[in-house]
């Protein structure tokens, strides 16, 4: 491998494989920030113009984490464009424009004051549990009734996938923003989504094994509404409880939610709840009773 170049826009300066024009992102306002470790090939920048903020994310160049070949990351990304237009929600961040430029595809979020509570750049584990700056860190230290509103509305959203006939892939805590200011939740990084019926096609599936049901590893299974049961249910313990330690004594909301959290990541498909949607009402009803 070739040496890294070092890429330098206006506040900001990254790695990457090669060199790159990005006088196109310039031209789009003042670069405040730059998320250059993701390894899906896409990189993405915090830009601001006239007082207003947008987070752009960008395929086309051969970002440091990457693997694979540019041409392929534009690719998901482009098709990720219907997915954020069918699924508009407002758990969700809202998609505002998209184009191609010569080297790339560009789409252009609205700016959302959130940090990513799965920051593995900053804070790897185990300093990810432990360190009193790390997003996650501070999330678990909320009050649970905020963390129960978080963890909702993450549902909710779900919900809303299971309604219009897709099935999430690849959703885990680095796909979760939180602000800490307002206590508000909102959804990123849906690019792997996939409209139903979906056949597992490769074994291991995309995704944080630390959420991934049984059937995700499973080369021809289907990936379906109790796939996405079991991710809620990992979810939940990751939020609310030990994470991989699905024991009651690192669960924090009570032992009705307990119980509805163990169910839903059973290993045998067939004992969870059979929809998002049975999930979610008797968590809501459950939920009553805890506080």
């Amino acid at each position: 491998m070739g040496e890294m170049q070092v890429i330098n826009l206006d506040k900001v300066s990254f790695q990457l494989k090669e060199r790159h024009n990005f006088e196109w992102l310039t031209k789009m306002g003042k670069v405040f920030s730059v998320f250059d470790e993701q390894d899906s090939g896409n990189i993405c920048f915090g830009i601001e113009k006239d007082g207003v903020k947008k987070f752009v994310k960008y395929a086309g160049a051969k970002t440091k984490e990457y693997t694979g070949q540019p041409e392929k990351a534009i690719e998901i990304l482009k098709n990720s464009i219907s997915l954020y237009k069918n699924l508009r929600h407002k758990h969700l961040i809202n998609l505002l424009e998209h184009f191609e430029i010569d080297t790339g595809y560009v789409l252009v979020f609205e700016w959302f004051e959130g940090e990513c509570l799965h920051s593995h750049w900053s804070f790897p584990p185990p300093h990810k549990y432990t360190h009193p700056e790390s997003p996650f860190y501070r999330f678990k230290q909320l009050p649970i009734e905020q963390r129960l509103k978080s963890f909702k509305n993450i549902v909710e959203f779900h919900l809303n996938v299971e309604r219009n006939d897709y099935v999430a892939v690849d959703f885990y805590d680095g796909s979760i923003l939180y602000d800490f200011k307002n206590n508000i939740t909102k959804i990123c990084d849906i690019d792997l989504y996939k409209k139903k019926p979906f056949i597992n096609p490769m074994g291991r599936l995309w995704g944080s094994s630390r959420f991934m049901s049984p059937e995700e590893f499973e080369l021809g299974a289907k990936i379906d509404e109790r796939t996405n049961v079991f991710n809620m249910g990992a979810i939940a313990f990751g939020l609310l409880g030990g994470e991989l330690d699905r024991s009651f004594s690192k669960w924090d909301a009570g032992q009705e939610l307990y119980q509805l959290a163990i169910k839903a990541v059973k290993l045998d498909r067939v004992e969870r709840y059979s929809t998002i949607e049975e999930f979610l009402s008797a968590w809501e009803t459950a939920s009553k009773q805890v506080g």
